[in-house]
């Protein structure tokens, strides 16, 4: 399955703005979400921040928007305009992919629970197949079953959905998650992208939730190989989706960052 993008011809992706005066940051987040999700930071941050808050492809009211990372990216740069990124998890690959192909773009990028990719090619084929398998159950067994296995998984142990999150999850296409696992699945990332960082001069804040040890290390190599200033903050209680289990935390950690951001 391919994007079905061929230079412009996707619409653009849905968006919300809240406040209206400030640096601009955007939000953007992960499988299964929409931008409800970022809505408890956004309420946050818009009283000193002007805040857009995106539908990646597949999801919420981009649903019909079927795109691979690099289209996406361009999509979400078109929506968000020159701006502090803040992706967390696919939302942060695909903000990744926005810096280092549209760094002009890009005055901060904060990435929560995010990677640059797998490196074993066989760890990466084997992950393109599961996601392709995850694709097809999603479709076959609908949504409410897919979701309640997806919160029991091990990275998300512990984590309890706002109401409104959880709703705006189920109202959800599965057939636009699954094209966003097929297109746009951390196995697509082939070759993966650690080669890139060198190049990438954007300041970067890696974060990931204390408990969440693999996306913790991850963090930690990301703030490593990029040549712009970077730092790692762990959010003491989290696990993967921090933005979640403390939004407050992590509102904090963007208003810090993009206030010492140059001018």
């Amino acid at each position: 399955m391919e994007a079905a993008d061929a230079g412009g011809a996707l619409p653009p992706l849905h968006h919300v703005h809240a406040g209206e005066a400030g640096p601009r940051v955007v939000l953007v987040h992960g499988f299964t979400q929409t931008h409800v999700a970022w809505m408890p930071v956004a309420t946050d941050l818009d009283h000193d921040h002007r805040v857009v808050a995106v539908d990646l492809p597949g999801h919420g009211g981009s649903s019909e928007v079927h795109a691979d990372l690099r289209t996406s990216a361009r999509l979400l740069g078109e929506a968000g305009g020159r701006a502090t990124y803040v992706g967390y998890s696919l939302g942060g690959r695909v903000a990744l992919r926005l810096a280092l192909d549209r760094p002009d773009l890009v005055d901060g990028l904060v990435l929560l629970g995010a990677t640059a990719g797998i490196d074993d090619p066989h760890e990466r084929a084997e992950r393109r197949r599961a996601d392709e398998a995850l694709a097809d159950r999603l479709v076959a067994d609908g949504l409410p079953r897919f979701l309640r296995e997806w919160f029991a998984l091990p990275l998300f142990d512990g984590l309890e959905p706002a109401p409104a999150d959880r709703a705006a999850r189920l109202a959800n296409s599965p057939a636009g998650l699954a094209a966003s696992l097929r297109l746009a699945g951390t196995g697509t990332m082939d070759p993966p992208w650690w080669d890139e960082l060198g190049a990438l001069r954007v300041p970067l804040l890696a974060a990931a939730g204390a408990r969440d040890a693999k996306f913790a290390a991850l963090a930690e190599r990301l703030a490593g190989a990029v040549a712009g200033p970077a730092r790692v903050a762990l959010l003491e209680g989290c696990g993967h989706a921090a933005h979640l289990q403390d939004p407050a935390a992590i509102a904090a950690l963007v208003r810090t960052f993009v206030a010492a951001l140059p001018s």
